[in-house]
């Protein structure tokens, strides 16, 4: 069985607040786009769980999502038979764009396919939060309001069509340090969430874009000011809007011309600023077929 699991970007991350358990609430818009890893799982009469990828530095035991969630399931059903999954890593490892949840969402919608355990995609989302608060989402992918830790889920109308230029530079940025580093009193602006979604409903690009904010990046490019060179080098090349994704440090720019879009990528290419530049479109499912 072949599997595509999606990249994701945030049109707009808010953070509402800090939770007593440390957790952060949000609020975002989530969207899929067409880049993605691919995932080869084959069952096995010999029981255990076999990964393997094509980065020698990822993990291959439980310390994988992918592992996580092959064993999540098949411990909960008693599978007795094994798996052997195979990762094609082409999402950027630690961008910022949910390639590891994908990854794991991807082999929960495999592993329940494959030994038929029957479960709804409602089901399998409950059961996705309990490997990472993004893994729901993309089980559920498309457009969607992101609330809770990110779990909380509303299907949106799909976003309006658009070229989509992802750029990542060539450095890591920590989750847990944007996140400690986030002074949610001292912000002065929050993204329009509803707004984009108002804008998304109506079709109007323009207006979602206009609307888009992430509020991590108030910690981010003051800490890695490349990023905030990649958005206004897109900007400056015909973006209608450009911002980070998640908590960084790709970068992604809007466009609604796929020649402006074609010529920022060579831009962006010459630039040096970017270790990975790759000019997409955005994605639309209301299911998990691949």
């Amino acid at each position: 069985m072949k599997l595509r699991a999606m990249a994701k970007i945030n049109l707009g991350l808010d953070v509402v607040r800090r939770r007593e358990d440390g957790y952060h609430e949000v609020r975002m818009i989530m969207q899929t786009i067409r880049m993605y890893d691919t995932l080869e799982l084959t069952a096995t009469e010999e029981p255990g769980i076999r990964v393997k990828t094509n980065l020698k530095y990822l993990p291959v035991n439980e310390d994988n999502l992918v592992y996580k969630a092959a064993k999540l399931l098949m411990d909960e059903f008693h599978v007795t038979r094994g798996v052997k999954i195979r990762l094609e890593k082409h999402i950027p490892v630690a961008a910022g764009m949910a390639g590891g949840s994908s990854d794991a969402a991807a082999v929960m919608v495999g592993v329940n396919r494959l030994f038929r355990l029957g479960l709804s995609r409602k089901e399998l989302m409950e059961r996705g939060v309990k490997i990472g608060a993004d893994v729901p989402y993309c089980i559920l992918r498309g457009t969607a309001l992101a609330e809770g830790i990110g779990e909380k889920l509303t299907p949106l109308t799909p976003a309006p069509d658009c070229h989509v230029l992802i750029a990542k530079p060539p450095i890591s940025v920590s989750t847990k340090f944007v996140y400690e580093n986030l002074h949610l009193d001292q912000l002065e602006a929050h993204p329009d969430i509803d707004g984009i979604r108002r804008a998304i409903e109506e079709g109007d690009l323009c207006g979602m874009v206009s609307r888009m904010g992430n509020v991590l990046e108030t910690v981010t490019i003051p800490a890695y000011p490349q990023i905030g060179q990649i958005s206004e080098l897109m900007k400056e090349n015909g973006a209608l809007g450009a911002m980070m994704s998640g908590s960084g440090p790709t970068v992604f720019g809007i466009y609604d011309d796929e020649r402006k879009a074609m010529a920022a990528r060579d831009v962006l290419k010459k630039s040096g600023l970017a270790q990975v530049v790759y000019l997409t479109k955005l994605f639309q499912s209301g299911g998990t077929k691949e």
